[in-house]
């Protein structure tokens, strides 16, 4: 399940708090309309690396100067003009682009004029280049095409594309669960040498239909959606590899009718192997195999195995092959963390990178040469980023970074330098260079701007509460009332996600209006992470196995409890979240109904036995294998509990978390006669748009008003 947010009722934002007596307040206007443009100072804009040591910027020497180029010369730490060769890349041949109008495919060289290259009936989507922009592969009607760019000459593929078979398009769930939103539902990848095109073929024939409705016109419609719920049959597949010539397709070897799912592919960067990732219905299983173009057949190049589950690669992040074609740099949490192995490309593990307890590692450089690694990781402090190098024999580890900050590095194409962006909850973002060792070569710029100390700013600040059993510090970021006085009581209100892996609690600069209105308010406001949202690795986040729902209550409730000692007031408690987070208010209010008062929760699940195979089963296995599971993740399992006030909202076309989650528990609120409120969005799929959102907006502002600081909402606060 993806985390949309579509109603801004928080922003969950770190702000600095030095108060002086010449401090003045903002005014409403300034809160509503835009806080005033010079608290913070414009960075320098970072075009990019001309080379290994000199940096390219846009830069003003004073707010109201001209934007200026500069480089920076990172070996004498100077700047100095950009001549005019350096303002803009050298002259290249013409870029060739491709792009779909009005349902059809043309093809643009450089400024020349836009060429039409088909003209159907049906609608070619997602037009992508070869690597040597010789030929584009489409799909239409669900089959796959190409057309060579020098001849125009279109070419068929595929031949068996229906409404259920599916030649380079993705059914739903894999667009969703394990393709990702970015592939658009293409499942296609050019070979890097333009030799041949890799492809999924998907069969949904078994996957049961759920229908969606829509009220448009005078009788509407339904929008039917294969969508495998837990314990369904997922869509068959099949992986091919096809010549942009057409021809003979070769398949790999692998019983299409097994119980399986497939990862994104990877292509060797010459282009001569496939390499495939294959997982096991249950998700506990990785296999990763090297298929033979010419026949199809297999060999394993990789095992891992956990007892819980293995998250499968939608983005490529999991391997990176090294560019001499001698090995290459497999990620995984196999050990409860983050960490880089090195493996040959018979698959055998060579050495381990890294050992330590590293979280959302990304790899930045490689340098087969130097046989070192460069990436960024949560470490020191998980709710912060870094930048870091290691040997290849896993001897050497450094940090580059400095400080008590969050950093968004740019290392040089040699990693000789690297530019950074830094902040934490009470400094705005600054903008440095720095060397291989991370010794700072030149500060380019800081986000204190002129009038930056002249306004009182709510506080904000990161704690950690200790966890019911000692086990963990838990995270939350706090934005404290304007005039907090821990004497008092005030509101609380809580913006929430929960899902595993997915931690919300950031230490980094922000600055909103928003925010500052609630603080004026009086409101205490506050993002939290329980131990399986990411900062405690695997190891934390495994609690969540066949239990979702269990363990973020139980962390969240300690928290609350501690806030409670912080001056929030036990009777005026709200949460408010979306999706995974709607789910965990809705579960808050009814299992955690002692210490949650108010809710808020949009497009949410309710019981898991309504979400789809591959996400649920991931955590929860099937309901067959886990019936108590499902019972104690169900919300209407809790419904007798329920007190307080639940506000419940919901898209009527919400295609990923059906409405029927919403509408199954507004029925056992019904038959138990509880008291709540419900609002729909029609035509809404998991998020609205435009006046809808500004109409959720203000319902659940205006439900904050009236149930949390007991007053109505003002008029020059509607949206």
């Amino acid at each position: 399940m993806k985390n949309v947010l579509i109603v801004p009722i928080l922003g969950m934002i770190t702000l600095a708090a030095t108060r002086l007596p010449a401090q003045q307040r903002f005014t409403d206007a300034q809160l509503l309309r835009g806080l005033p443009s010079d608290i913070t100072a414009p960075l320098p804009q970072v075009v990019g690396w001309l080379d290994d040591s000199r940096l390219l910027i846009n830069s003003r020497p004073h707010p109201d100067s001209p934007q200026r180029k500069m480089i920076l010369d990172c070996k004498s730490g100077k700047e100095m003009p950009a001549t005019d060769e350096m303002k803009a890349p050298q002259a290249e041949a013409p870029v060739r682009s491709v792009y779909v109008s009005e349902d059809d495919l043309f093809v643009r060289d450089g400024s020349a004029p836009s060429v039409r290259l088909t003209k159907t009936a049906g609608r070619e989507q997602n037009p992508v280049l070869s690597p040597d922009t010789r030929y584009v592969a489409f799909t239409r009607g669900n089959d796959l095409y190409t057309i060579d760019l020098e001849s125009k000459q279109e070419q068929r593929l595929t031949t068996d594309g229906s409404d259920l078979i599916l030649n380079g398009w993705a059914s739903w769930i894999y667009y969703e669960e394990i393709l990702g939103r970015a592939s658009r539902y293409r499942s296609f990848w050019w070979s890097p040498d333009s030799r041949h095109i890799a492809f999924m073929r998907m069969d949904d024939h078994r996957v049961p239909m759920f229908p969606l409705y829509n009220e448009s016109g005078v009788h509407g419609f339904l929008e039917n959606t294969r969508y495998p719920k837990p314990g369904d049959p997922n869509p068959e597949v099949r992986v091919g590899v096809v010549t942009p010539r057409g021809g003979t397709i070769v398949w790999a070897d692998f019983d299409e009718k097994a119980d399986q799912y497939f990862g994104m592919p990877y292509w060797r960067p010459d282009g001569q192997a496939l390499w495939i990732q294959w997982m096991n219905r249950g998700q506990d299983t990785l296999r990763i195999y090297a298929m033979d173009l010419t026949n199809g057949s297999k060999k394993e190049v990789y095992l891992e195995h956990q007892n819980t589950w293995i998250d499968l690669d939608d983005q490529g992040g999991r391997l990176q092959f090294l560019a001499s074609g001698k090995g290459f740099i497999l990620q995984s949490d196999q050990d409860g963390w983050d960490n880089l192995y090195l493996h040959g490309m018979d698959g055998a593990l060579q050495s381990r990178i890294t050992n330590d307890r590293f979280w959302s590692t990304s790899i930045q450089h490689v340098d087969e040469t130097k046989k070192r690694v460069w990436f960024t990781a949560r470490r020191e402090n998980s709710a912060r980023t870094d930048y870091y190098v290691a040997s290849f024999d896993g001897k050497l580890m450094q940090r580059l970074t400095f400080g008590e900050y969050t950093h968004r590095v740019q290392p040089s194409p040699g990693a000789s330098y690297f530019v950074t962006t830094y902040s934490n909850a009470g400094e705005p973002d600054r903008l440095a260079v720095a060397d291989a060792k991370g010794k700072i070569v030149r500060e380019l710029g800081g986000g204190r701007g002129a009038s930056f100390d002249k306004y009182l700013m709510a506080r904000t600040e990161i704690v950690r509460v200790p966890s019911e059993d000692g086990s963990y510090q838990l995270p939350v970021r706090i934005t404290w009332p304007l005039d907090y006085d821990p004497s008092k009581k005030y509101p609380l209100m809580i913006n929430i996600y929960g899902g595993p892996n997915a931690g919300t609690v950031r230490d980094g600069w922000q600055l909103n209006g928003t925010q500052q209105w609630w603080a004026k308010e009086g409101l205490i406001q506050v993002a939290m992470d329980h131990r399986a949202s990411g900062h405690f690795g695997k190891n934390g986040i495994n609690y969540m196995h066949r239990s979702l729902g269990q363990w973020e209550l139980k962390d969240w409730i300690t928290i609350v409890k501690w806030l409670h000692t912080k001056g929030a007031d036990p009777a005026r408690v709200g949460i408010a979240g979306f999706s995974y987070g709607g789910y965990m208010t809705c579960m808050a209010l009814t299992a955690g109904a002692g210490y949650f008062t108010h809710g808020l929760a949009g497009g949410s699940v309710t019981d898991w036995q309504l979400y789809d195979t591959h996400y649920t089963e991931r955590f929860m296995d099937t309901p067959a294998e886990n019936p108590e599971g499902y019972k104690q993740g169900s919300v209407m399992t809790h419904t007798g509990k329920y007190k307080g006030l639940l506000r419940i909202y919901h898209g009527t076309m919400d295609d990923n978390v059906h409405m029927q989650n919403s509408m199954q528990l507004v029925k056992k609120l019904q038959e138990t006669r509880k008291h709540f409120e419900f609002m729909v969005y029609p035509g809404g799929r998991h998020g609205w748009p435009g006046a809808q959102m500004a109409h959720s907006t203000n319902e659940n502002n205006m439900f904050i008003y009236r149930n949390l600081l007991k007053k109505e909402m003002p008029a020059e606060f509607m949206r």
